[in-house]
């Protein structure tokens, strides 16, 4: 079940980059004591008794103007716009201050619901250090310490109880896909040239599309729902990373979404935040179309080989995705991107009868014997594909423990030598047998 989102805001060095690594068990965000680390807003998704939901880690607001205050305020203004549900984290060891003064300002005037917490109570006697805090007016504030782990159980319940559920829309059969990517490379003309209709707004200025917009569709008695994901915003004082935005924008759409069709801009071509964008569907383990747009306006003497060679070399996680070449503008190659979001569908939903998935198993470890790992040799016994979307097949074995990760990639290339799963991740799992 996947809940809204959580925003992170306070003043400088009150920990919140430590309680958002504790969120996602990763050092995700940077953590230094130096005042002013985090900037940007970083995003991630945090999983929490069977539930998740998108947490927000802004910069440190303050009174004084230091460099890049103007920035930090305008990104923390866009997290408490995008967010449901606000943690207000203050420093216990600091005490109260005129910046948590001003954050608390802010908050009042968002008229969002905020949980109040005081970081850094390391020890039992550090508590009393709380009760300053009910000045602010924003309720009993919750103890914790980032830096231990103490108290993060209990925030996380709060924010469980409190956030919202998403009421995700029920289209029925409808293949449903969502078109992902950097700003300005072309997602609301693609989706309005297969809609054949002006749907959706189409600029050449960066960030037109402000939230994600599904259309259903119909073509030759096939059900669609095209979801096209919002770009950068740039108005006033908001200044934003594209990559982190681009990124955060889609993260509803490819939650919504089977298939995700990432585009990439064929005229300036591969960029960093092209993987960035992409990274979040294949977690969620999407099915992926890579698309090419703008072929058009490709540098003159490019094939779409040497283009898909490159876009191989750089995406080698994706290799098994599908990549179409078009044309939004001039609707050049857009009778290519159905047929392959069908293909990846039936990939994605495809099942192995349990026989032929068996003898492929064995057969694959009579060809190649596993090797030794963590003082054992993996037998597998048993193979069974437990669900579809994505496929996921259970290998029950004598020990996980001895699973190679580059043999669990041989039996998987084994699998798709056998049977098509273009364009569609799979899923192995392993399972000790009882």
């Amino acid at each position: 079940m996947s809940l809204g989102t959580v925003a992170l805001v306070g003043s400088p060095n009150a920990g919140k980059s430590t309680i958002f690594n504790r969120f996602l068990g990763t050092r995700k965000a940077i953590v230094e004591d130096t005042p002013g680390v985090t900037r940007d807003r970083i995003y991630g998704v945090c999983e929490w008794l069977t539930k998740k939901f998108t947490v927000i880690d802004t910069g440190g607001v303050e009174l004084e103007n230091k460099p890049f205050q103007t920035e930090i305020r305008a990104q923390v203004n866009l997290a408490i716009q995008e967010a449901d549900l606000i943690i207000f984290v203050v420093d216990g060891k600091r005490g109260l201050s005129g910046d948590d003064e001003m954050v608390a300002k802010l908050l009042y005037r968002s008229g969002k619901p905020v949980i109040l917490v005081v970081n850094k109570i390391d020890r039992i006697e550090e508590i009393a250090n709380t009760s300053d805090f009910y000045a602010l007016g924003l309720g009993e504030p919750i103890a914790v310490s980032g830096s231990h782990g103490i108290g993060i159980g209990d925030l996380l319940d709060r924010i469980i109880r409190e956030l919202p559920e998403k009421q995700l829309p029920d289209y029925g059969e409808a293949i449903t896909f969502s078109l992902i990517g950097r700003p300005n490379v072309g997602k609301s003309s693609l989706a309005n040239a297969l809609l054949g209709e002006e749907r959706t707004i189409v600029n050449a200025q960066e960030g037109t599309t402000r939230d994600s917009i599904d259309s259903p569709f119909t073509v030759d008695g096939q059900d669609y729902v095209i979801i096209d994901t919002a770009g950068l915003v740039k108005r006033g004082m908001i200044y934003e990373a594209i990559d982190k935005y681009a990124a955060l924008r889609a993260l509803s759409a490819i939650e919504r979404s089977e298939i995700c069709l990432l585009l990439i801009d064929a005229d300036t071509g591969i960029l960093e935040q092209d993987a960035h964008v992409v990274g979040y569907a294949v977690e969620e383990k999407k099915a992926v179309i890579l698309v090419v747009n703008k072929w058009d306006l490709a540098k003159k003497g490019l094939t779409q080989e040497e283009f898909k060679k490159d876009i191989k070399t750089r995406f080698k996680f994706l290799d098994y995705a599908d990549v179409v070449f078009c044309s939004a503008k001039t609707k050049s190659g857009l009778q290519k991107i159905l047929p392959a979001v069908q293909k990846a569908h039936e990939a994605y939903h495809r099942r192995i009868p349990t026989s032929l998935l068996n003898q492929i198993v064995m057969d694959a470890q009579a060809m190649n014997p596993t090797p030794e790992f963590n003082h054992g040799r993996l037998k597998i016994q048993f193979a069974s594909q437990v669900s579809v979307a994505p496929p996921t097949i259970v290998f029950f074995c004598n020990d996980p423990k001895f699973a190679h990760f580059s043999y669990t990639r041989y039996l998987e290339n084994r699998l798709r030598e056998n049977f098509d799963f273009q364009g569609s991740p799979l899923s192995l799992v392993y399972r000790k047998r009882k």
